[in-house]
């Protein structure tokens, strides 16, 4: 692959130079960006506290290669709301104030850089509260096509039922989430601590499950990209007052 090839299929905003990514921008190649956001926090005893800054990582990195050339991903918010966490040690916690702030001045310097439709890939529940709550305000602030969606929420009913014994998702390193784990990333699954710890939920999991349910979340995630870029699926901006 010649270097020009290279940097055009990257999916990735942090490994382009300025001139690359300038390049992209001013040929109206790039026509979305996905911005992860995520944590770092307790996973039970079995699963690596990255889980969910990595499981949605992923899923916008493969989206993003789905739909090459013409979406890019900016470096994941890998640091959440985890508040809820903090009892247990290694978890990393931000309060909503200072989250909201980060995450609105990320959107805000990726529509400078030219993109008017901006997800927001959610990867953790502790961060969907907030969100919301401001989402209507970012979305007046900017008036573009912004969008903030959880991946699982866009994994068909009937997907996740089929595939999961105890027909719970997302949960928190349950299931559904040991199941993502053990197809993707197997060596974050502690298999000796899930014998022994209270919740007996993830035993529960595949390898197998979990690559169903993580192509079809792709699958899902990318024709709503799709959606975003050819029009038919857009961000209805709250009303100003009159």
């Amino acid at each position: 692959m010649s270097e020009s090839n290279r940097h055009t299929s990257e999916v990735l905003l942090h490994k382009h130079t300025r001139r690359e990514f300038r390049e992209r921008m001013q040929s109206g190649e790039l026509k979305a960006c996905i911005i992860p956001v995520a944590a770092t926090e307790q996973h039970l005893e079995h699963l690596a506290m990255e889980h969910d800054w990595r499981s949605v990582m992923l899923v916008a990195t493969e989206v993003a290669r789905q739909l090459a050339p013409q979406v890019i991903v900016a470096p994941s918010m890998n640091i959440g709301i985890s508040e809820h966490h903090m009892r247990h040690p290694g978890t990393l916690s931000a309060l909503p104030g200072s989250w909201l702030s980060v995450l609105f001045d990320t959107i805000r310097s990726m529509h400078q850089a030219g993109f008017n439709n901006i997800l927001v890939l959610n990867g953790h529940g502790g961060n969907i509260a907030p969100c919301l709550g401001m989402w209507g305000q970012y979305q007046q602030r900017l008036e573009i096509n912004l969008h903030f969606e959880s991946y699982w929420n866009l994994l068909p009913e009937e997907v996740a039922i089929a595939n999961l014994k105890t027909k719970r998702w997302p949960g928190h390193a349950q299931e559904f989430e040991t199941a993502f784990a053990l197809a993707a990333f197997p060596e974050n699954v502690r298999q000796n601590a899930m014998q022994d710890q209270v919740d007996r939920e993830p035993l529960e999991a595949t390898a197998e499950a979990g690559q169903i349910m993580i192509d079809e979340i792709v699958k899902q995630v990318s024709q709503y990209v799709a959606g975003m870029i050819d029009g038919t699926n857009t961000a209805e901006i709250p009303p100003f007052h009159p």
